[in-house]
């Protein structure tokens, strides 16, 4: 996973780097939460872990921030332990609340956690329209303007997928681990080509797709094409 930590503490921050990355994670670290945030605008993660207590601006409010434009998982760290300070944090929109002190093993689990929640809400959803699209997950049938479409395993698993993050960024390799398995999560080419593939059959024009939107060196998004987008899309 893609990891963000946002903490005022820089020893806080070399700690979980250190630790998250020994487990397979990549991690970025933003000192106080306007260079959480100003990470976040450049890049967003598949997960932030944020620091509640920070000088300028608290994790209050750089949660409520994060909600304005992302879905992104949050996870709250805090020695604050009142009842009063978890209501607030997770109606300002955090997924989790661990304490601090904290082991990393409790953390990890946490974060295991909150994906098998993301992965569950993927492989339920049901029917999505966007634009001419109509996708029909629950009786595997998805139709363009009216016609259903000859879709292969890949490419369907790989449309579901992205509607089940509608409007989001699917980074490359949670496309990769969840259509083709965690063994293919560095095989960036197989994901152009089945979304190449993919554009061919939706797209009006694939070299000026409207429907799977190109984010470079990150993802895809499906977007409703009826909706303004001025991204390079190419």
């Amino acid at each position: 996973m893609n990891i963000l930590v946002i903490d005022d503490e820089i020893q806080i921050l070399r700690t979980l780097r250190s630790s998250l990355s020994a487990y397979g994670h990549k991690v970025n670290i933003a000192l106080g939460g306007q260079a959480g945030l100003d990470t976040l605008n450049e890049e967003v993660p598949d997960l932030v872990i944020l620091d509640l207590s920070m000088p300028g601006m608290d994790g209050f409010e750089v949660c409520r921030r994060i909600r304005s434009f992302s879905k992104v998982p949050v996870i709250v760290l805090s020695a604050r332990e009142t009842e009063r300070d978890k209501v607030l944090a997770l109606d300002s929109g955090a997924d989790d609340f661990v304490n601090k002190p904290f082991g990393i093993n409790e953390l990890l689990a946490r974060i295991r956690a909150i994906m098998r929640r993301i992965n569950d809400s993927a492989s339920e959803v049901g029917h999505v329209v966007v634009g001419k699209l109509d996708l029909d997950f629950d009786r595997h049938i998805v139709t363009l303007d009216g016609k259903r479409l000859k879709l292969s395993p890949t490419e369907y698993n790989l449309l579901k997928t992205l509607a089940a993050n509608i409007g989001q960024v699917v980074r490359h390799e949670t496309l990769l681990a969840r259509v083709w398995g965690a063994d293919y999560k560095a095989d960036n080419e197989n994901l152009r080509v089945a979304v190449n593939h993919l554009r061919r059959k939706i797209e009006v024009d694939p070299s000026q797709p409207r429907y799977i939107i190109t984010e470079p060196w990150v993802g895809y998004r499906l977007c409703d094409p009826n909706e303004e987008n001025d991204q390079n899309n190419v």
